[in-house]
């Protein structure tokens, strides 16, 4: 797999999408710094995230 972009972040909201899944989201301050990297991502309920947690996002394509 090739890696196309990997950050970490701190994640700022944790949204309850429905019984199996839940959003993940941080925006940062992307309205100042264009440059900064935000992500809105669902997961599978469990994942025991909550806002204020560190997280690694990583893209690859295969």
């Amino acid at each position: 797999m090739k890696e196309i972009i990997s950050f970490e972040s701190d994640l700022e909201f944790v949204g309850d999408i429905n019984e199996f899944k839940d959003c993940l989201m941080s925006q940062d301050n992307t309205q100042n710094d264009p440059k900064v990297l935000w992500f809105n991502i669902d997961v599978p309920k469990g994942h025991g995230l909550q806002p204020g947690d560190r997280v690694k996002i990583t893209v690859e394509k295969v």
